[in-house]
């Protein structure tokens, strides 16, 4: 992410904080408008362009998305706005204040651990993985199958919206990738941050709950657990958090012995 991205992101994000009455219709209105600009390189074109005045990229937005809501237009005008350091960064930007506007519209669902959770159901089918990366099959195809696999597990309305329209414009990203970003950003907007816990056998209520408060301490803030249960890791417990790998696993500690021992 070039410079003028993350200034461009983060002036973006603040306008969105400010917006009332942000809805699962606002992220709806704007991952549409991702998906259109992504779609047109006239559209990317001008609204990216940097050498064009600010206002002129805004009335673009006036013309194109001018029958949106006032707090997705306000969050678009904002984004085309600011400087962007190319055209696919643009998009993304858009895609994650969508994401954002879905976190803030339902503040009490629990949209990562929904996110994490179709993650698994992908991870265990790569035919799954292949065909929704695919570029096989239309967008629509694609959105109706997740559609009707979410379904069956009840998912919220605000991680259906999310996973569907992610699907429907991977833009040649892994399916899975683009869901651990989602949770990132979902979690980010909540304050938080994710850890994933690989762990041979399943976690209880308490200690999850110790587990989660230490973790908090330790990275001074809240501390969400997503448990992923591998029998791989023999004994013990390996967490994940963002680049941070934490591995108190026997399966780690034979592996380091026999470094030694071979060395």
């Amino acid at each position: 992410m070039g410079s003028a991205t993350t200034q461009a992101l983060a002036a973006s994000i603040k306008t969105l904080a400010a917006a009332k009455d942000i809805t699962l219709d606002t992220a709806r209105e704007l991952f549409a408008a991702a998906r259109a600009v992504s779609d047109s390189s006239q559209l990317s074109g001008a609204l990216a362009d940097p050498s064009a005045p600010a206002a002129a990229r805004q009335n673009v937005v006036a013309a194109v998305f001018g029958g949106f809501s006032a707090g997705a237009k306000d969050v678009l005008s904002t984004v085309v706005a600011e400087r962007w350091s190319n055209a696919d960064e643009l998009v993304d930007g858009i895609e994650e204040l969508a994401i954002r506007a879905a976190a803030v519209a339902e503040p009490d669902t629990d949209i990562e651990g929904e996110l994490f959770g179709f993650s698994r159901v992908i991870a265990a089918n790569p035919e799954l993985e292949l065909a929704l990366g695919s570029r096989v099959g239309g967008e629509d195809a694609k959105s109706t199958l997740v559609e009707r696999l979410l379904a069956e597990g009840s998912t919220s309305t605000a991680a259906t919206l999310v996973i569907t329209s992610l699907v429907r414009q991977p833009r040649e990203r892994r399916v899975r990738r683009l869901l651990d970003r989602a949770m990132n950003i979902v979690s980010n907007q909540r304050g938080r941050v994710v850890a994933t816990v690989y762990t041979a056998t399943a976690l209880s209520d308490a200690q999850r709950d110790r587990l989660s408060e230490s973790l908090s301490r330790r990275y001074d803030g809240q501390v969400s657990l997503n448990v992923v249960i591998d029998p791989a890791v023999v004994g013990g417990l390996r967490v994940q958090i963002a680049d941070d790998v934490i591995d108190g696993s026997i399966s780690a500690r034979l592996a380091d012995l026999r470094q030694k021992l071979a060395g």
